[in-house]
């Protein structure tokens, strides 16, 4: 009872879920991004698609076994691909299995009209995306058409990406392929995916700034969270030797070799306009 007086339970959502309360959704969301539009020397290249791998599914089950209502953050999967986009780069939308991409839209900043477009403009290929298996299958054939893998963040990033074998596959085809590969916040939990099957961790001795652990602990003190995380990414990434750049979930953005990650939210903006000028640097 105090907690919601306080406004810092979460909110019920009516599957059962929970949103994050009025104080964490005031501390972490804005009606309108930070997005700064740059005229860039549009791509024109044969390698002009991305693909990127959003998650399929909602509700992430705390240790606390109540569920955190979560998807991909719409601001940290927009920003970029708008930057991504005005450099003249396409996407091709994925999810594990081809059901719809699932967004946090309590994170929609619907005040924003460039956030809202390119949503609106991308709505058919987020409700209809592609199964992985498919792209998989083409993948190869056709991976001198493609010039980055982006797996955008939000808590939803945990869920079953780190476990798909074919997130593993793809990121290691891109690897081995010099593709680039850009993420931030909670989308590197994706990296995970390329130990399966037995196979070594690609990325350990890279830099990549990623969400911090010590973030997540916080944030259920004001019900942003509605529990403690089943599990630490930052930790697991180190276990397998990555170098994480950043302590807090600031604006940091990392740049080693192939890899392009962010920290955060407020590293989208800035995510995206490293992306976008570096693979114009690199590809023409």
């Amino acid at each position: 009872m105090l907690r919601s007086l306080l406004g810092i339970a979460p909110k019920q959502e009516p599957d059962g879920s929970f949103s994050p309360s009025k104080v964490a959704l005031k501390l972490s969301t804005s009606d309108v991004s930070d997005f700064e539009r740059v005229s860039y020397p549009a791509y024109r290249g044969k390698r002009s698609k991305i693909l990127v791998i959003f998650t399929e599914q909602k509700n992430m089950k705390m240790q606390t076994g109540k569920e955190f209502s979560t998807g991909n953050h719409p601001v940290e999967a927009l920003l970029p691909m708008l930057h991504l986009r005005d450099a003249g780069f396409e996407f091709e939308v994925a999810t594990p299995t081809g059901k719809p991409v699932v967004f946090e839209m309590w994170a929609m900043p619907r005040g924003d009209t460039e956030v809202v477009a390119i949503y609106e403009d991308l709505k058919s290929r987020f409700e209809h995306p592609t199964p992985l298996q498919d792209v998989v299958a083409g993948f190869q054939d056709e991976i001198d058409t493609y010039a980055a893998v982006f797996v955008p963040g939000g808590h939803g990033a945990m869920l079953g990406i780190p476990e798909d074998p074919n997130v593993g596959t793809v990121l290691r085809w891109a690897h081995e392929g010099d593709l680039f590969t850009i993420s931030l916040c909670h989308g590197p939990g994706s990296f995970l995916a390329t130990t399966l099957q037995g196979h070594d961790f690609i990325y350990s001795g890279y830099d990549m700034a990623v969400f911090p652990d010590s973030v997540d602990k916080m944030t259920p003190k004001i019900g942003y969270l509605p529990g403690p995380m089943p599990w630490r990414l930052g930790e697991r990434l180190q276990q397998l030797g990555a170098n994480l750049v950043n302590e807090k979930a600031d604006a940091t953005c990392c740049v080693d070799r192939r890899l392009i990650t962010g920290a955060s939210p407020l590293a989208a903006n800035g995510l995206g306009k490293l992306a976008a000028t570096t693979l114009l640097d690199q590809l023409t």
